[in-house]
């Protein structure tokens, strides 16, 4: 093989290589800078004139409006308290209180980023009584559940976005571990006990 043949092959090999690797990191990629705390994800670049290329792709590929983190605040699970993948199969339970912003949403999704199934899509802090604000639970799971309630809609995997909004200390810091809500795995279809 003549050495611009090889040049050109090595060329073409670097460029698919890359571009997969790029493809991975965006698809897989959380929102923001990727700062964790417990199983929720988020970063202080997003919505800002600082943000990455790769957050700005992110948010791109995943059609959200990026606010200031002045504005909103962004968190995302892929997993419960345990570092298990969340799974349709299974009911989970949200435990949350008091979050450090005016007001808040959690909505699922498919790992695509899309809204799944016939709805409700979120829970949010302004349907709550005044007597479950300090202390609020929210089961994610395939059937219909009691109270606030997010369905899996078949789906095999699912993230949760947890938005704050209007965060205090203008969103410049991130809320500790036990500010935001633990997710709980009860059981799974077909498991013993599901």
């Amino acid at each position: 093989m003549k050495p611009w043949a090889r040049y050109l092959v090595c060329i073409a090999l670097g460029l698919i290589l890359g571009v997969g690797v790029a493809t991975w990191q965006v698809r897989a990629g959380a929102l923001g800078s990727g700062v964790a705390i417990g199983p929720w994800v988020s970063g202080t670049d997003l919505g800002t004139t600082d943000q990455s290329a790769r957050t700005r792709a992110v948010v791109a590929l995943r059609g959200l409006l990026a606010l200031p983190a002045r504005e909103a605040r962004y968190y995302t699970a892929t997993t419960d308290d345990a570092g298990r993948r969340l799974e349709g199969r299974c009911r989970y339970r949200v435990i949350g209180g008091t979050l450090p912003a005016r007001w808040w949403s959690l909505t699922l999704y498919d790992p695509a980023g899309y809204l799944t199934g016939p709805g409700p899509y979120s829970v949010g802090s302004a349907i709550l009584p005044p007597a479950e604000q300090a202390r609020w639970t929210v089961l994610v799971a395939p059937d219909r559940q009691p109270g606030h309630w997010l369905p899996t809609a078949g789906q095999e995997h699912f993230d949760l976005t947890l938005r704050t909004y209007l965060p205090d200390n203008a969103g410049r810091t991130s809320p500790a571990r036990d500010q935001l809500p633990s997710i709980r795995r009860e059981a799974c279809t077909g498991e013993e006990g599901a």
